[in-house]
């Protein structure tokens, strides 16, 4: 894994891809996995026959938010948060569009550019990042959006002459 970046190259990064990704299995245990936990169980993501007699992709796909919800640890796993931070928190999302299906049994990847890096107060920064999900083998992405990450650096404690 490469050396994080700091915050002083980041403002430097703009437009600059961040990062790819390793490829990441979407299989019909995540998919099912995913539905169990927000209670979405329709038939296009979790009944496999149903879905090879009726669907128009002759298989089961992974839930838009599904692939939405797993950009978050890929971006963790590419290691471009900032060195010494302390603690980061998802602060929305822009233009999300879901584009293309994720088929049962799909790899996906996660493609990384930085769109700004804001400086929000002492040791605080707000950086957008435009996000493509890949998926292998197609021409499409699955997924194109922006997230807004708030960072808080880690500061050092001053240690007051005896």
């Amino acid at each position: 894994m490469k050396k994080p970046p700091t915050y002083d190259e980041l403002r430097t990064m703009e437009g600059q891809e961040l990062g790819v990704s390793d490829w990441m299995l979407i299989d019909q245990a995540r998919i099912d996995r995913f539905a169990e936990c927000t209670g979405d169980r329709q038939w296009l993501h979790t009944d496999p026959v149903r879905a090879r007699r009726q669907s128009p992709f002759r298989t089961t796909i992974a839930h838009g938010y599904l692939t939405l919800s797993i950009v978050g640890c890929l971006i963790q796993e590419m290691g471009i948060i900032p060195e010494n931070t302390h603690a980061a928190f998802n602060y929305g999302l822009e233009k999300v569009r879901f584009i293309a299906p994720v088929k049962a049994g799909s790899r996906v990847r996660l493609r990384v550019s930085l769109i700004r890096m804001e400086d929000r107060g002492p040791g605080q920064y707000l950086m957008t990042v435009a996000n493509t999900v890949e998926i292998e083998g197609e021409e499409k992405p699955a997924l194109r959006a922006e997230s807004l990450a708030m960072f808080y650096e880690r500061r050092t404690r001053k240690v007051a002459a005896e």
